[in-house]
């Protein structure tokens, strides 16, 4: 099936969505440096959401004034919906760091947001191609393949956590955070999953 150029807007839109996101996350990443002022990354970051929400309200318009779509209103408005929600996450994630006041945080951490970083970085990469979906199978089994590994890096930091090391508000305050992470990579796991559907459905 032809599309009219006209609905190339949708995937300018996802393309600028996902760029986004990566700005989002790479604020996270500065974050965690030993100096960073983390009240003004997270200031910048709910910048960031913001613009994100104007994105998925932008797709949202466009499909409801669209006649042809270039592939199923339910998949665009879904992905679009699990974009934003990872950003959601990644914003709560140093919204968190900020309002509990984490000092030092453990090692492990940084393994999480590592794969956030990768996984934006894929995502970013992906939204252009997603005109041939089919083209995209490295991209979401190497995003399932982050996302198998975050749960390794999870499952340490949560032993790390309760090993007695921390006194338990502190216990408390690593676990919202570590969790907030945690959701944020099987989101992007969630968008892989919804290009692969998209791909097979278009194939």
């Amino acid at each position: 099936m032809r599309f009219s150029p006209r609905d190339n807007a949708f995937f300018d839109l996802f393309e600028a969505d996902a760029r986004n996101l990566r700005d989002g996350v790479r604020l996270l990443s500065e974050a965690l440096a030993s100096d960073a002022d983390r009240a003004d990354l997270a200031v910048r970051l709910k910048e960031v959401e913001h613009q994100g929400d104007e994105h998925t309200h932008d797709i949202i318009r466009r499909v409801n004034s669209t006649f042809v779509t270039p592939f199923d209103r339910e998949d665009i408005y879904r992905l679009s919906s699990a974009l934003d929600d990872v950003l959601d996450d990644v914003d709560a994630a140093l919204d968190l760091m900020v309002l509990y006041r984490v000092g030092e945080l453990p090692s492990g951490v940084g393994d999480l947001v590592d794969v956030l970083a990768r996984a934006a970085e894929l995502t970013a990469e992906a939204m252009p191609r997603l005109r041939t979906p089919s083209e995209l199978t490295d991209y979401w089994i190497e995003v399932n393949r982050l996302e198998n590994q975050a749960d390794q890096d999870y499952r340490r930091l949560l032993a790390r956590i309760f090993s007695g090391e921390y006194d338990a508000l502190t216990v408390h305050k690593l676990k919202d955070v570590v969790d907030t992470l945690e959701s944020a990579v099987d989101g992007f796991e969630t968008v892989a999953n919804i290009v692969e559907q998209i791909a097979i459905k278009e194939s």
